[in-house]
């Protein structure tokens, strides 16, 4: 269906390479599944943006790359005959739906604009039939209201079968999906993936599918191609790479890999809560119209504590509420009702200057570092902005921004930079020294690897779990990998809309899930193997 022969893209002068793509030939059958792999920067999602027509006026490709569709080089074609082939015989599902959507517009026109713009007579009826077909056919409940509704009211699963659904509108003969499930919780991820298989069963299109999961590859590849900066090092079918690699390069990411059954036993069980939560519930009033408002209970009487010295990851699906309880213990939001206690002090009563000295021993590492960061302000006033304002001497905080990108692995290179001269797991290693410069006791992670590939996702748990050891940090690790939840963790709280269903050891949580709702995240995780299987297949206690 697809044929991809020596393609080649050259880079503007100044980047860190010349090509971005060199020398790459791979085909794709029809019907079939081809997942791309390799840590960012490797080319994956150029390689996309190429096959789709969408590269950016900064890159070119050299003369001798051939993109071919039936026969047809597409690399040939000028814009008009591209925007011909855009959405009919190639689509695209892109990684964050919500800025791919357009927020002012109602996803239904969205998905109209489809049909209008390759020139399908069609009445108006007969559009808000198709359009609310295909809605339904990906998996949304209501389609009729969904279709009104703008993507800021939805959430990331149906803004991402929206998109799923105005890239299949026209049944394209190629369809190119660049991590389309990153940000999304295990079932929802579980979801999109079998929505893709139907679509493709149906269609017989052909499916690139770009991602840094191998989970995912396992699940759903019949072949596999390995980028590295720019080279596709490995390309074979699934068995052939997943189980006998031959790159060292791809060795190297199928090792980075977090496994369930590799967990250790939990650390010694502590005496000393540090940080206390009890009866912690929060409601948001959410606008069902412009003249309505409707409260949703997002926590109800959440109770739980964390321990001296301990990792504690909460875990659940989008919606359950794990966000918001990071930004109650961050005083980010007010509470409805409950009790927030640091080393015995309450956190709800103070103001201030007193809530100020506490609040300091509680930092948070968010899931976006780029968007955490002042892209205006070097990272040395970044890390020092916090000790400066708790009164620090200017010079006493420069040294202490050094020493701490040092302890992350950046040194004092990265001093006088600013955040978009760095890479996405270098950002993260940033935002983790300015949490740190204010000497916390508790440091929450909310989904700080969630965004990353394999080999820095590994070297930042790598570096976490060093720091709890080297500084005694207790840490809230909020995540929608269990993979991760496992490899970092001494306890797990499961959430559910909300609630805590479940709360237990790491290991016991695995091998003997007590609530269904647990069982099902743990079902879910996309390319589970055998050994990992058997640690939670027939073992709920529910």
């Amino acid at each position: 269906m697809l044929e991809i022969e020596k393609l080649s893209i050259v880079l503007p002068s100044g980047a860190d390479r010349a090509l971005a793509i060199k020398d790459v030939s791979f085909s794709v059958k029809s019907g079939s599944t081809l997942c791309l792999v390799g840590e960012s920067g490797s080319g994956k999602s150029v390689i996309g943006q190429a096959v789709a027509g969408l590269l950016p006026q900064t890159l070119h490709c050299l003369k001798q790359s051939s993109i071919r569709l039936g026969g047809r080089n597409l690399l040939s074609l000028d814009e008009c005959a591209w925007r011909r082939i855009r959405g009919r015989e190639i689509g695209m599902v892109f990684q964050e739906p919500m800025t791919a959507l357009n927020p002012l517009m109602p996803v239904g026109q969205q998905i109209a604009e489809v049909y209008r713009s390759h020139g399908l007579r069609l009445r108006k009826a007969e559009v808000r039939d198709r359009v609310e077909g295909l809605l339904e056919r990906v998996g949304i409940k209501d389609p009729a209201r969904i279709s009104k509704s703008y993507t800021f009211r939805m959430s990331g699963g149906q803004r991402q079968r929206a998109m799923i659904a105005m890239a299949v509108a026209m049944k394209p003969k190629v369809l190119i999906a660049d991590e389309p499930t990153t940000a999304l919780d295990v079932t929802t991820q579980r979801q999109v993936l079998d929505l893709l298989a139907d679509l493709q069963a149906e269609t017989r299109m052909a499916l690139i599918f770009i991602t840094h999961d191998f989970g995912i590859v396992a699940d759903i590849a019949d072949e596999v191609a390995v980028m590295e900066s720019g080279n596709l090092v490995e390309f074979g079918s699934k068995e052939d790479v997943l189980a006998r690699a031959q790159h060292r390069y791809t060795r190297k990411l199928l090792a980075a890999v977090p496994r369930l059954h590799e967990h250790k036993a939990s650390v010694a069980e502590r005496s000393t809560p540090v940080l206390e939560v009890r009866g912690l519930s929060k409601t948001y009033g959410v606008a069902t119209s412009i003249f309505r408002r409707q409260d949703m209970r997002v926590l109800n009487d959440v109770n739980f504590k964390v321990c001296k010295g301990e990792v504690v990851a909460l875990v659940g699906e989008s919606g359950s509420g794990k966000s918001t309880i990071a930004k109650c213990l961050t005083r980010l939001t007010s509470i409805d009702t409950g009790s927030i206690r640091l080393d015995g002090a309450d956190m709800l009563s103070l103001k201030g200057e007193a809530l100020m000295k506490l609040r300091r021993k509680v930092q948070i590492v968010f899931q976006d570092p780029y968007g955490s960061l002042n892209p205006r302000q070097k990272i040395v006033d970044a890390v020092s902005a916090g000790p400066i304002a708790q009164g620090v001497a200017s010079r006493e905080a420069r040294e202490l921004a050094e020493h701490l990108l040092t302890i992350v692995g950046l040194g004092r290179n990265a001093l006088d930079r600013y955040p978009h001269e760095f890479s996405g797991g270098q950002r993260q290693r940033i935002g983790i020294a300015r949490a740190l410069a204010a000497k916390p006791e508790v440091l929450i992670a909310d989904e700080a690897v969630s965004a990353l590939d394999v080999t820095v996702q590994a070297q930042i748990l790598r570096l976490l779990a060093d720091l709890r050891d080297r500084l005694g940090l207790t840490m809230l690790f909020i995540t929608h990998d269990l993979r991760v939840a496992g490899q970092v963790s001494d306890r797990i709280i499961v959430l559910k809309a909300g609630n805590v269903v479940e709360e237990g050891p790491t290991q016991a949580i695995f091998t003997k899930p007590s609530n269904q709702y647990t069982y099902s995240l743990l079902q879910a995780i996309p390319g589970i193997s055998s050994n990992e299987s058997a640690l939670v297949r027939n073992k709920c206690v529910c």
